[in-house]
């Protein structure tokens, strides 16, 4: 889900950016405000978890890649702005050490997968898991489909973002000058693989640790979250 450098046109990447700090600044803002001292270090270890996990990456005809992501489960844990800065710095970190992703994407991978992908899942997981107990069955059921939800919105995003730019940037005889593919590619790849197998990762990794919490952990759910 990583977009590359060269994928998206100047004027997309810049909407993007953009589009980006102000999000970025208020959850730096209610991060700061909120964030218990005891809850620093399970946030550095979100965005360690996140990182990690997104280097498991299978690359998806078109250049991009498919991978789980972790941020609705650190949206769980925290809230959806500590995950929105924990996702934002393993994203970091990976596009400017390892090329994964690019550069001039950051914008553009920040807002699907630590904007949108986290506040997706954690407003579907606080309605799914809505007055059930701290130990109910019902609370990593719900992670699970939210996890699911989540990246599959974020991949969706990614396929429309991939399939606009033939049409916002290409040559006068029509030639793309970007991404090459159109909506019914771009869309159809990015959504069917993480339908299919990525979204399904997402899903078993956080219901998993949620009902691994809840059994050795559970207070973790009663502190409540930003």
């Amino acid at each position: 889900m990583h977009i590359p450098d060269g994928y998206l046109g100047p004027t997309t990447c810049g909407f993007f950016y953009v589009a980006m700090l102000p999000i970025w600044t208020l959850a730096s803002r209610i991060v700061k405000k909120n964030l218990k001292a005891k809850q620093v270090p399970l946030l550095a270890i979100g965005a360690a978890f996140s990182f990690v996990i997104m280097m498991f990456n299978v690359p998806i005809p078109g250049g991009t890649t498919g991978h789980a992501v972790g941020g609705v489960l650190v949206a769980i844990l925290l809230g959806p702005w500590a995950s929105c800065i924990a996702i934002t710095v393993a994203l970091v970190i990976q596009a400017l050490l390892f090329g994964d992703g690019g550069i001039t994407a950051v914008g553009a991978n920040c807002f699907n997968m630590a904007f949108v992908l986290p506040f997706a899942g954690y407003y579907l997981y606080k309605g799914l898991s809505y007055r059930a107990a701290v130990d109910s069955s019902r609370r990593f059921i719900a992670a699970g489909v939210a996890g699911y939800f989540g990246l599959n919105i974020a991949a969706l995003l990614a396929g429309v973002e991939f399939g606009l730019q033939p049409m916002l940037h290409h040559t006068t005889s029509g030639q793309a000058l970007y991404c090459p593919y159109g909506l019914n590619v771009a869309v159809l790849t990015m959504v069917g693989e993480h339908v299919l197998v990525f979204g399904w990762v997402e899903a078993v990794v956080t219901a998993l640790v949620v009902k691994y919490l809840q059994k050795h952990f559970s207070e973790i759910f009663e502190e409540g979250e930003m």
